[in-house]
């Protein structure tokens, strides 16, 4: 009898642990996800570890990167969160800080180094361009950026651009000069992409150059 009451207390306390330790998992992704940067840091200390990640393995440090809190992201490196870990689809920290134009954040983790394109091919500047996030993109180019590359659809960060309607990026990564002459595997020009995606304000502008 008494082992029997020595199982079932164990088994009690097992459970116990279990229950707060999916609570406190619970309870730290909702601080990271809110800016509760104080609950965050309080669980860390308490043990839990700075690489926790959601389901869909987007880390404490991607989600505070992707809502451009510093803050956290210092508190997390600090206690050697991995910049470089990827979620399920690919995205690192630094990919999205920059598809959310969070530019102290793309600053603070592109200075640690390491790869910055997604394991996709997908670079920053793809990612900048298509989300028109103007202040990114130019820092990425004056970071040595390739303008003219291609992302795995083989569209350039013009082409991006001009697909989602941004004409100020369309506007700026002309001036850097980007090639407006390439096409993607449909043979469309950034022109031609923007012309289908009924964007005739992009299309006017880019008419005004010699693209032949």
């Amino acid at each position: 009898m008494r082992s029997l009451i020595l199982i079932l207390n164990l088994l009690a306390m097992a459970l116990h642990v279990g229950t707060a330790r999916a609570g406190a998992y619970e309870d730290i992704l909702a601080g990271a996800e809110h800016n509760r940067i104080e609950t965050v840091v309080s669980l860390l200390q308490l043990g839990l570890d700075p690489n926790t990640a959601a389901a869909d393995g987007t880390t404490l440090l991607m989600t505070a990167a992707r809502n451009g809190n510093l803050e956290l992201v210092d508190a997390l490196l600090k206690r050697r969160a991995n910049h470089l870990i990827r979620n399920k689809f690919g995205d690192t920290a630094l990919m999205l800080a920059t598809l959310n134009g969070q530019l102290d954040v793309v600053k603070r983790l592109a200075d640690l180094g390491g790869p910055q394109e997604n394991r996709d091919g997908w670079t920053p500047l793809h990612y900048a361009a298509f989300g028109g996030r103007m202040e990114v993109a130019r820092y990425l180019l004056a970071k040595g950026a390739s303008i003219n590359t291609r992302a795995p659809n083989t569209q350039t960060a013009l082409m991006l651009a001009a697909g989602a309607g941004h004409i100020e990026m369309v506007k700026f990564l002309i001036d850097e000069e980007a090639d407006m002459n390439l096409e993607d595997r449909q043979g469309k020009t950034a022109q031609e992409i923007a012309e289908a995606k009924g964007h005739r304000a992009i299309v006017d502008y880019m008419a005004l150059f010699d693209v032949e």
